[in-house]
């Protein structure tokens, strides 16, 4: 019977949840749930429910059940996760899966405990937690099983996690509860500020995807996009340039940078010997803007490096766990 269990691997993010299997990702979709206000019940979940954002009538609400990494709405999240499941797994649930979660570093363990709750009341058999650094660093096959030190720099969306690891564990770490969608709003209040002109967080992302950096570009792009006037409250046409965007983003990433040096300043001397050889992986959404890892290295002195696979990493580290579970027992959360 163990042999028709699905082993799965998820990575329960504040953007997107994805769900591997050996090394390959069955589902890929936006953490988002929309719901009929009134009668409580889900009408669309990932990216037809992203879909809806701001386009529905006030009969229907649009929500996104996890905020800085961690659950805001249990039972949002545990539906969400019953459907993916059995999107997976099919509707006859005799063989339910064993799942490996990943968490954030440094979570409580009430918030663990929910994570793992959920995943179980939304139909796994087992489950367990793993820290979301060391699934990144599982995922793009760091040396970790050695004395010697590994830096991983988790980009997500809600959160912004610096890790240095050996030994199949986290020697020193620090997580920061904001990530990618703090770029985003420091780009609305940029504008809003400079133009006043208000710009919807959908239009803010677009322009950090398409226009964005972390750095001046040798070519500075620009694009234009539709606002509201703050005075008028008309609609109203505006070009962002490349530039504007860099400026926009220096508080946020300035405070990336400064969670890296504090677990700089923490790692013991043998193992930041060994980061400077190495270099520090860049994973999650974050390491795709431009730039970024030529930030990271000008300040912290460190070559940094985004990975070949920065935005499914952790949930292929998840199954890699999951399949490793003896190994990395003593350095996983415990329920």
């Amino acid at each position: 019977m163990a042999g028709f269990t699905k082993n799965l691997g998820i990575d329960l993010g504040t953007i997107y949840t994805r769900i591997v299997e050996g090394s390959q990702v069955l589902i890929e979709e936006p953490t988002v749930v929309a719901i009929d206000v009134q009668d409580q019940k889900i009408v669309e979940i990932g990216a037809n429910a992203k879909n809806m954002e701001g386009r529905v009538p006030d009969s229907i609400e649009v929500i996104h059940p996890l905020q800085n990494s961690v659950i805001a709405d249990y039972e949002i999240t545990e539906s969400l996760l019953r459907v993916l499941l059995q999107r997976v797994s099919g509707p006859i649930r005799i063989f339910r899966p064993n799942a490996m979660i990943s968490v954030p570093y440094g979570v409580t363990s009430v918030e663990m405990r929910a994570v793992h709750e959920a995943v179980l009341q939304a139909g796994a058999r087992e489950a367990y937690l793993v820290q979301q650094p060391l699934a990144a660093a599982l995922g793009v096959d760091l040396p970790i099983n050695s004395p010697s030190g590994n830096m991983v720099i988790c980009l997500g969306g809600g959160s912004t996690q610096c890790a240095v690891l050996a030994m199949y564990g986290i020697v020193t770490a620090e997580t920061m509860r904001s990530g990618g969608m703090a770029l985003d709003e420091a780009i609305i209040t940029y504008v809003r500020r400079k133009y006043g002109i208000i710009l919807s967080n959908v239009t803010a992302e677009l322009l950090k995807i398409k226009i964005g950096a972390a750095i001046p570009q040798d070519v500075d792009q620009s694009m234009e996009v539709q606002g509201q006037d703050q005075v008028s409250g008309l609609p109203k046409p505006i070009t962002i340039s490349t530039y504007e965007i860099v400026e926009a983003l220096q508080e946020p990433l300035r405070q990336i940078v400064e969670i890296c040096r504090r677990v700089l300043e923490k790692t013991p001397p043998e193992l930041v010997s060994d980061i400077i050889d190495r270099g520090m992986a860049l994973t999650g959404g974050g390491a795709l803007l431009r730039g970024t890892d030529k930030l990271l290295t000008r300040s912290l002195g460190i070559p940094a490096y985004m990975v070949d696979n920065p935005l499914s990493c952790v949930a292929e580290g998840t199954a890699k766990a999951l399949s490793m579970y003896p190994i990395l027992k003593r350095n996983l959360p415990r329920i």
